[in-house]
């Protein structure tokens, strides 16, 4: 790749992304002044984020723009570091991610889950005390929950649900319990439980308590984080394959930069 080809596409690159690192960075700034404690929980990683991007940009820019092989040399070092970390990330995310699936009710149209078919990373990630009185204040405050019965008016509508994971396992007994459904937030507690399933008595009807202290909740919960970060593995796997095709690039530009610095010599 020629000289003028290699630097011309690094400064741009790094001109984009240093417009999307602005991007990043006043989103963060958007989500702390969220009184909401789950966004804000959010606004430092997004911020860090946003810096290390804008930082590695205008380290590229600047020495594609000078054509400074130093300045080429830090922005190849960093983004191989970053090209590592992906990778790690990825690979971990796949391997966490493996276990874990939903299992088929008769008369349900969604499956319900159990926190003991998940990999022991979110057993132990869940099952910490603190870890979880901060998801299950989210939880709460998400109100997903106490939104069922606005969408399912009728006991019809809501027993022929495709629920989500944490709407399957936080908002209803496990349906092994055999408690009825009088509509889409309350059930019949009078009703002797059909199983020993101790989610069964933590169960209540209560907007603040619902199953959220249950292993049924915990298992929604694990179940909706894998599906997350399984669409942040694939995501990875493009944005590595992008990375790599830049650095190419970039290792272009640094040889035909240090080239020309000898030249001038």
């Amino acid at each position: 790749m020629s000289s003028g080809t290699s630097t011309f596409v690094i400064r741009w690159i790094n001109f984009l992304t240093m417009l999307l690192a602005v991007g990043v960075m006043g989103f963060g700034v958007w989500m702390s002044t969220h009184h909401d404690g789950c966004r804000k929980s959010l606004t430092l990683p997004v911020l860090g984020l946003g810096g290390l991007i804008f930082v590695v940009s205008i380290i590229g820019f600047l020495g594609a723009l000078k054509k400074n092989s130093i300045l080429l040399w830090i922005y190849l070092i960093i983004l191989c570091f970053i090209l590592v970390a992906i990778l790690v990330f990825t690979v971990l995310a796949f391997i966490v991610t493996n276990n874990g699936s939903g299992h088929s009710v008769v008369g349900l149209r969604y499956k319900e889950y159990q926190l003991q078919d998940y990999s022991s990373w979110f057993l132990k990630q869940l099952n910490n005390t603190n870890n979880w009185k901060r998801l299950k204040s989210c939880l709460v405050k998400s109100e997903d929950c106490n939104n069922l019965s606005k969408k399912y008016k009728t006991l019809k509508q809501y027993k022929m649900a495709k629920l989500t994971p944490i709407e399957a396992g936080c908002c209803r007994p496990p349906s092994e319990c055999g408690y009825p459904a009088i509509n889409a937030s309350y059930y019949d507690l009078s009703f002797h439980p059909t199983s020993s399933n101790n989610d069964c008595k933590l169960y209540k009807n209560s907007r603040a308590i619902k199953c959220y202290n249950c292993k049924s909740c915990k298992a929604g919960v694990a179940q909706y984080m894998k599906t997350e970060w399984r669409v942040v593995a694939i995501f990875n796997v493009a944005l590595f394959i992008v990375l790599s095709m830049i650095y190419f690039v970039g290792c272009c530009a640094r040889r035909n930069a240090a080239r020309k610095s000898r030249s001038k010599v």
